[in-house]
């Protein structure tokens, strides 16, 4: 496939980064920010500030470990399905990571573009709310989103491990791992759920019925389907499915970016301690506000 060398090129590079980064030196700190030196640089930043968007581009924004590349294969396979042209990542989609003439070379892209990002709201370029770009928002509980994100540390032969899931976790509620604060990031994106141009996916929903799911969204970026080919992308897009071909898709990283997507897999790491240290992050952040209902934090997140 035309788009993977290119997707695969760029994981490998920063995967050859990370053998020679310690956890120490793993971080650069922007705009207040902590983001991994293997993957963004200030001057990405920089130069993303001068991002011109379309009106048809498609974001798809998320914290790290809740569905990004899930998502993404998700909405790939329904433009194909739509514009019967299999999309070609020329560029690896996560908007801030990349070198940064990559935004010089993306005016050439074809329409719709496919972007994905980590980022908070307010840390988007301007011309994304100028142009009303569609903006789709994946979460996942914060308690399996803590304990994906530790496997991957630590999974990962070359990226940066943790002593312990201890360590991990203290990292993580104070916001020092890669893209800061799962909280702050949930707090901001929570003020804009309601808004046109954006929809809000639960990691969780997709996992008890994809097809409705996958329907949703497609409807969400105006994508006309029928039935038969919503099965299908549903059948295709299935956590099992993207997992057996995700050596061909992502290279040697792949099963270690579908791991196992389990809900409720964080019982299995978190002490009671932990678990209620988090429930009482939750209550302070999110607990009465749109987002958090959202969540079904009561559902997924109980011992």
């Amino acid at each position: 496939m035309a788009d993977k060398p290119k997707f695969i090129e760029y994981i490998d590079d920063a995967l050859e980064k990370s053998k020679e980064t310690t956890l120490s030196h793993l971080f650069f700190t922007y705009q207040g920010i902590p983001y991994p030196v293997t993957m963004c640089t200030p001057e990405t930043f920089q130069a993303l500030e001068t991002f011109e968007a379309r009106s048809d581009d498609i974001l798809l924004a998320s914290y790290p470990k809740c569905g990004s590349n899930w998502i993404l294969h998700i909405v790939s396979e329904l433009v194909f399905a739509f514009a019967k042209r299999k999309y070609e990542f020329s560029e690896f989609p996560v908007l801030e990571c990349g070198d940064s003439e990559k935004y010089q070379r993306m005016k050439l892209f074809p329409s719709p573009r496919i972007l994905t990002t980590h980022l908070h709201y307010d840390k988007l370029p301007g011309s994304i709310f100028k142009h009303k770009a569609k903006i789709l928002v994946i979460f996942r509980n914060p308690k399996d989103t803590a304990v994906s994100f530790f496997h991957f540390h630590n999974d990962v032969p070359d990226i940066p491990s943790y002593a312990s899931w201890a360590e991990f976790f203290r990292q993580f509620m104070k916001g020092e791992v890669s893209w800061g604060s799962y909280f702050d990031f949930a707090i901001n994106w929570n003020k804009h759920l309601d808004d046109d141009n954006v929809k809000f996916v639960l990691y969780e929903d997709l996992k008890e019925d994809l097809a409705t799911g996958v329907k949703q969204i497609a409807e969400f970026f105006g994508f006309s389907l029928t039935g038969e080919q919503i099965r299908t992308i549903s059948a295709q897009s299935t956590f099992q499915a993207m997992r057996e071909k995700s050596e061909e898709t992502h290279g040697t990283i792949g099963p270690f970016l579908f791991r196992k997507g389990e809900i409720g897999d964080w019982k299995q790491l978190f002490s009671e301690t932990q678990s209620q240290e988090m429930d009482e992050k939750f209550q302070e952040c999110l607990a009465g506000t749109s987002l958090g209902y959202k969540l079904k934090y009561e559902s997924y997140c109980q011992f």
